[in-house]
């Protein structure tokens, strides 16, 4: 159902057949994610509606922090979850000094023409505290489609 198989490093402008369709930013313990959705004409078919995203990872903080794995929560159109745990994104555990960012884009694709997705990623700082960064919601739709 969904990506994190990556589709290479951001975007810097929306794909030609491409819409904008969502935004979300959250900071934990000093590191920034924000996430931009579009939804693909060009990738998408009846019934199997093609979204990318692209994760922005910033770190705010004063110490260094790697990210270890992801944990997504997608929901679909019909309130169905479904949950997508991995080792690091886009084949990457990037580590990141203070100020360093990663930026990456990947994909989800739904059977709804609407849905969401959230999640978190486990972090690491020196000495090995792990904590958990917010991936605040972001929605997945197709123009149109929801008022």
């Amino acid at each position: 159902m969904a990506g994190d198989h990556g589709m290479g490093l951001c975007l810097a402008s929306p794909a030609a057949d491409a819409t904008l369709v969502g935004v979300s930013t959250a900071v934990t313990d000093g590191i920034r994610v924000s996430v931009t959705s579009e939804y693909r004409t060009d990738r998408s078919e009846a019934g199997r509606f093609l979204f990318t995203y692209t994760v922005r990872i910033e770190n705010e903080g004063r110490e260094p922090a790697q990210l270890l794995s992801r944990h997504w929560i997608i929901t679909d159109a019909r309130g169905e979850l479904h949950e997508v745990l991995g080792d690091g994104v886009v084949g990457k555990q990037p580590h990141l000094e203070p100020g360093q960012a990663f930026e990456y884009t990947s994909f989800c694709v739904l059977d709804t023409p609407h849905g969401s997705m959230r999640g978190s990623y486990c972090m690491r700082r020196p000495g090995g505290r792990e904590f958990e960064a917010e991936i605040a919601p972001f929605p997945l739709v197709v123009p149109g489609t929801v008022n």
